[in-house]
């Protein structure tokens, strides 16, 4: 009896010393300049909000520097990220796609989902958009001229497993239509294939594809996120002809594996107050995107609802990349 409270006093010791380290580091955070890792090239939607947030971020007195890190689908700077000393001082910038690489890479040295999430930044609207000559002008249209063509329509994607190719097979399977998948590397060769009618669909967040869509380019068909879009209120979102079907676009920011939740929650409050700047909603306005600043435990239940809702298309679709 003796024993054992003798190892429970040292359990409860040592959980008290390894609290109060964690709090004295989180009070002395960042001890020097913070790297925001961002899995994707320079240029996509990812990039300036990450700018934008970094720059904010100097309030908590270091310079948050932005370091692109592409490659294997994201995969390649989350894992620098997943391997980083868990101190804060190397974090993730990423959208959502990078929680559900263990879904489509059997392969994946790391496990994205042992990164500790700190905020969600923003939501972006997604849209499904069909090239200016494709004969027809809804998704309801889309879905009649699908089943009368099996097969002889196809979609872009930003890469096999991207969101684009994960919505469509989604899409694919609600509505019983037969769609050719066509991967690129990345959103930026897919949408200009689009606008020259080189392929007839593609999805992805409106931000990219608005000036084309308000000037007759290409023909936007569907919003993919849970809600229809100021922008475009006669525009259906898909989830009021198939409920359930929405999908989730957003930037975050996650830490190493065991980074302590003083720090994580330091990082969010600070981000939380950094979204509120004017600077800030204004450029998210500009891209289209809305603003969140969600805390750690508000992002891991997003994660684990996204994780629920792709698995089974996964598997149904059969989305692997060896």
């Amino acid at each position: 009896m003796i024993a054992k409270r003798t190892r429970s006093a040292i359990g409860a010791g040592t959980a008290l010393v390894l609290s109060l380290f964690s709090s004295a580091m989180a009070e002395q955070y960042p001890t020097r300049p913070v790297t925001l890792v961002v899995p994707l090239p320079p240029g996509q939607t990812a990039d300036p909000v990450c700018r934008l947030i970094a720059e904010q971020l100097r309030t908590l007195g270091q310079p948050f520097i932005v370091e692109s890190r592409p490659g294997a689908g994201g995969n390649i700077g989350a894992e620098f990220v997943a391997r980083a000393a868990p101190d804060g001082q190397t974090l993730l910038c990423a959208p959502e796609f990078s929680f559900l690489s263990q879904l489509i890479y059997p392969k994946l040295s790391f496990d994205p989902l042992k990164l500790e999430p700190v905020s969600i930044l923003a939501t972006f609207p997604s849209v499904v958009d069909g090239r200016a000559s494709l004969p027809v002008a809804s998704v309801t249209e889309l879905i009649a001229y699908a089943r009368a063509n099996p097969g002889k329509l196809n979609y872009a994607s930003q890469g096999q497993g991207s969101m684009a190719h994960l919505t469509f097979e989604a899409l694919k399977m609600r509505a019983a239509i037969d769609l050719v998948h066509i991967p690129y590397r990345g959103g930026g060769p897919a949408l200009n294939d689009l606008l020259a009618g080189q392929v007839d669909l593609y999805a992805g967040p409106l931000v990219g594809s608005f000036p084309h869509i308000e000037s007759g380019k290409v023909k936007i068909l569907a919003i993919t996120s849970r809600d229809r879009v100021a922008a475009f209120p006669g525009v259906p979102a898909l989830s009021e002809l198939f409920p359930g079907l929405e999908v989730d676009t957003w930037m975050s920011i996650a830490a190493p594996p065991g980074t302590p939740m003083d720090i994580t929650k330091k990082l969010s409050d600070a981000i939380r107050k950094a979204i509120q700047a004017p600077v800030v909603r204004a450029r998210l306005s500009d891209l289209h995107a809305e603003p969140e600043g969600s805390g750690p435990l508000q992002m891991k239940e997003r994660i684990r609802e996204n994780l629920a809702r792709w698995e089974p298309v996964v598997k149904a679709a059969k989305i692997i990349v060896e």
